[in-house]
């Protein structure tokens, strides 16, 4: 099983950056798909990006495509959310979740993530 703690966050304003990082503990790091949630106040919990176990593929919602780099190190167990052009509307509390690559690519499977982190914040003020 991995543990995930997410870290990062925090106050930025309109068009500036941060890089948000998932570190994990656990034998199976390497061999699990990652990604990054979101959820805004008052809004479900949505997906953001997500990256496969060698790294060689990424997917990302269509909102931060261009803005957003997911990545991973599996030598640190450690995954990275890049995120450029920073909006408003990206402030929320992002979690980081494992799993398998299908239960990220198909929304409908999203719901059977059973690995998460405890979230941390971003602010983005314009």
């Amino acid at each position: 099983q991995v543990q995930l703690v997410e870290s990062g966050g925090g106050l930025v304003q309109a068009g500036g950056s941060l890089r948000l990082s998932c570190a994990a503990s656990g034998r199976t790091f390497s061999s699990a798909t990652m990604g990054w949630f979101r959820q805004a106040p008052g809004k479900e919990r949505e997906f953001v990006a997500a990256i496969s176990w060698s790294g060689r593929s990424t997917y990302y919602t269509d909102s931060v495509e261009g803005r957003f780099r997911i990545s991973r190190d599996n030598a640190k167990n450690t995954v990275y959310l890049q995120m450029n052009s920073l909006k408003p509307e990206d402030t929320a509390v992002y979690y980081c979740a494992a799993g398998d690559w299908v239960q990220f690519r198909v929304a409908t499977m999203r719901k059977d993530l059973e690995v998460w982190g405890q979230g941390t914040l971003v602010t983005v003020s314009s």
